[in-house]
């Protein structure tokens, strides 16, 4: 374990890379008669789209982020985003959350800090948790929803999310942040930026701290992190080196509760219980995940030309961590003990536990010129993780040692990929867009001497599309995109999984004048062999998927900005959608067609901005989810009711003549209508399980700036 895990060559350097910047900073680059602008957006830029490219997309900007960045985890900010479903298994938003766009559950959501990739390789599922507020440190961030343009990491089979991280200040600053609210929920944020010192280098940081008690019984969240940014300017080159990352630990919420529960208990947790020798039932008080994960980027973005700009980055990920609970009367065989006299079970407290390290480098070439932009750019990631269980205490212990590991699996994965993407204005109202990607994936999972998993992809990804811009105001477009993409490790231990394909097609309209901004846009997603969810989970609470031949989501989005007045906007959006399995096989059965699980025909949510004075705002938040199924047969029982909830934001800001530059209050009232709703569940057989989310609660916040 230690000789397989010891830092090669490669990631040494890497490390090295990521510290110790100062190397890069010792030769200025070209001049450039021009100054060089938000170079940091750059970062970004070969996954990023504008209305130019012919691409559904959403962007969220650090003011509409902070208004209600009082502790939840950054899915529960997007929540009001066109297509978009969040859940939350401790109800409150901290701890365990999850999205899904356009019924896609978060594998299919790539997603990207800096252009990094972030998704864990082997699951492809994003665990906000282990940043606890992150958000605190973004500077924006952009959702392209459908296959979107090519991006680094597992390709995008329902969205695209990509965050800048805030961007570097001229000016020294310091901020402290407290809030606190229902279910003892607190988070405590400082940070301080030094400014630009001798107009070139700045040092930024955070340091945050959530915690909460969770709506569901002892759905506790123990959540740290920290973000450190050594930034430098030049003319035509900007260099960053960032480190952040997080350390949780959450008392385990996610087996949810059956019907008859859901009336009589809603807050009730079966994790950690257990009946003693004496027939008492009782809670183990360690049922928790625990995880550490800590990033480190290096960016180079240089403007060489007048056209030309290029950027480089390396990163490292380092993770581990173990989730730890109670088992009652134990096979000793399964866990490598011998049965002792006449017992043949035991109760045991085991710990199965992940140490991985992923690490690698993006890079793209951006040309811009008259009429052309294009972007040449890829990336090249390695991840290595070891799975293993420890038994740390047991009833009858046997021949058991502490620290021996009744198993020991290994994975690695490899994903390499290139792309050539440009926009070629045609004539003053036609512009082209092509997009061409190829992807080299390998994959394998061993146990021991055995190799379970043994696989290679290669995988071309095409994407076209035209924009038309009629006159100043209206602009139209249409765009193909085709996505392939590979098992994760849960599809490969469930069986013999396919990798998937997609053509994704896009009509859209967008609307831009003074007062009103109108986006809509029209899809169809055809598939083959889609991976859909069952809606059942494996032993160790993974969802279990299985391949659909052929299926297809088709929909309609919309989503807008009126200016009533000075004072008042609304941003109302909608997505209605048919999702649909075609002549689906169950069990060696074909059921017909049938609609996708978790996917909701209706989705709408709406801004109500109020802004009665200067540094006043006050918002009222609303979401409707309509009805969806747990699995893929329209199971009656599987039926997931739909609901409507609406959160109430109001912020002030002051602004004193001394001390602080400012005092903003926050304050956040969630689900003020008292509606008692179920965001998210699953099927045991034909019994559902249900997750049910916190009726009214509050936040309340105070920032300080100077």
């Amino acid at each position: 374990m230690k000789t397989l895990f010891h830092l090669p060559s490669t990631k040494t350097a890497l490390f090295a890379l990521c510290f110790l910047p100062a190397l890069l900073f010792s030769q200025e680059k070209v001049q450039d008669t021009t100054k060089v602008n938000q170079l940091d957006e750059v970062l970004v830029s070969a996954v990023r789209v504008t209305t130019k490219t012919p691409v559904s997309f959403s962007n969220l900007n650090k003011e509409e982020i902070k208004s209600r960045n009082l502790g939840q985890d950054i899915p529960i900010l997007m929540n009001f985003m066109p297509s978009v479903v969040t859940t939350s298994d401790a109800g409150n938003g901290v701890g365990y959350t999850g999205i899904r766009v356009r019924g896609s559950d978060a594998t299919r959501v790539n997603i990207t800090i800096n252009g990094i990739p972030y998704n864990d390789a082997e699951s492809s599922g994003t665990y906000w948790v282990n940043m606890p507020d992150f958000a605190s440190s973004v500077e924006s961030l952009q959702l392209q929803r459908g296959v979107g343009t090519s991006t680094n990491g597992a390709g995008a089979f329902g969205a695209s999310l990509n965050m800048l991280t805030d961007s570097y200040s001229k000016q020294s600053s310091g901020e402290i942040s407290n809030s606190g609210g229902s279910f003892n929920t607190r988070k405590s944020t400082v940070k301080f930026s030094t400014g630009l010192l001798n107009d070139h280098f700045e040092l930024a940081g955070r340091l945050s701290n959530i915690n909460s008690h969770g709506y569901i019984d002892r759905a506790s969240s123990d959540l740290k992190s920290y973000f450190l940014q050594g930034t430098y300017v030049g003319k035509t080159s900007i260099i960053k080196a960032l480190v952040f990352g997080g350390t949780e630990k959450t008392y385990q919420s996610w087996n949810g509760i059956d019907g008859e529960t859901l009336h009589t208990d809603r807050t009730f947790n079966s994790a950690g219980m257990f009946t003693d020798e004496f027939g008492n039932t009782r809670f183990y008080s360690n049922e928790t995940d625990n995880y550490q994960q800590d990033h480190f980027q290096l960016h180079w973005n240089e403007k060489l030309t007048a056209h030309w700009s290029t950027t480089i980055a390396l990163h490292y990920t380092k993770g581990k961590g173990y989730y730890e609970n109670y088992k009652e009367d134990a096979d000793f065989a399964d866990y490598g003990l011998t049965p002792v006299a006449s017992e043949t079970t035991t109760d045991l407290i085991r710990q199965k536990w992940l140490d991985n390290d992923f690490y690698g480098t993006t890079f793209s070439a951006n040309y811009k010129k008259d009429k052309l932009d294009l972007i040449v750019g890829g990336g090249w990631n390695k991840y290595e993780g070891l799975h293993y269980g420890k038994v740390i205490w047991a009833r009858f212990a046997s021949t058991g040692e502490l620290g021996d590991h009744y198993y020991d699996d290994i994975g690695l994965k490899t994903d390499g990929n290139i792309f050539v993407k440009a926009n070629y204005q045609l004539t003053k109202q036609w512009s082209l867009f092509g997009d061409l990607q190829y992807r080299n994936v390998s994959y394998k999972i061993a146990s021991g001497a055995v190799t379970y998993v043994n696989d290679h992809f290669k995988f071309l990804n095409p994407k076209a599309g035209l924009n038309y811009s009629a006159n100043a105001e209206n602009t139209f477009y249409f765009s193909y995109a085709k996505a392939n993409r590979e098992p994760n490790r849960t599809d490969y231990e469930g069986g013999n999984a396919q990798s998937e394909k997609l053509d994704d097609f896009e009509l859209g309209w967008r609307y831009d004048a003074a007062k009103v901004k109108i986006n809509t846009n029209i899809y169809y997603m055809a598939y083959k062999d889609q991976l859909i969810l069952t809606g059942n989970l494996d032993d160790v609470g993974n969802p279990i998927r299985s391949n659909s031949e052929k299926s297809y989501r088709l929909g309609l989005e919309v989503d807008a900005t009126f200016a009533l007045s000075a004072k008042f906007i609304i941003r109302p959006n909608f997505t209605i959608s048919q999702n649909k399995n075609l002549d689906l096989n169950v069990s060696g059965e074909n059921v017909g067609t049938k609609a996708i699980a978790y996917s909701p025909g209706l989705i709408a949510g709406n801004v109500l901005v109020y802004k009665p004075m200067a540094g006043m705002q006050i918002s009222w938040f609303s979401k409707f989810v309509g009805e969806q199924y747990m699995n893929n047969i329209e199971l009656s029982s599987a039926k997931l009711p739909d609901y409507f909830v609406n959160d109430l934001n109001v912020t002030y800001e002051i602004k004193p003549k001394s001390i602080f530059k400012s005092v903003v209050l926050t304050g956040l009232v969630n689900n003020i209508l008292d509606k008692q709703y179920v965001s998210n569940g699953y099927m045991w057989d034909v019994y559902p399980y249900y997750y049910p989310q916190a009726g009214i609660n509050f936040l309340a916040g105070l920032t300080l700036k100077f």
